[in-house]
């Protein structure tokens, strides 16, 4: 990643709009900022939440609060924990979240 042309900035999360997205169970709340071609996000799944696709984008994403389950497309499942993040490039292996508890995430992408 190659971060150019931003300048020092800070974000108060609690003022950026969120932006509902339901998935194949339950609802992803995202608050997102784009500073130049980066994308960064602070998620919340609600408890139960399953992804209604299988996502191909490349992500940095570290779990704040909850437990998030991410499982690829060839089977593999990974349990994050507050403080454990993954990282994924753009059409890698294909992934899809889900949260027995709910989750708080914060994404790059």
């Amino acid at each position: 990643m190659h971060i150019a042309n931003i300048p020092f900035g800070i974000t108060d999360w609690s003022s950026i709009p969120v932006t509902e997205h339901k998935g194949e169970i339950g609802i992803a709340y995202w608050r997102t900022c784009n500073f130049g071609d980066i994308r960064v996000r602070m998620v919340e799944y609600t408890p139960g939440y399953l992804a209604d696709h299988w996502c191909r984008k490349g992500h940095i994403l570290l779990c704040l609060e909850g437990e998030l389950e991410s499982e690829l497309d060839d089977g593999r499942k990974f349990v994050l924990t507050p403080g454990v993040s993954y990282q994924v490039a753009d059409n890698a292996e294909a992934h899809r979240s889900y949260t027995r508890t709910g989750a708080k995430l914060f994404i790059v992408d």
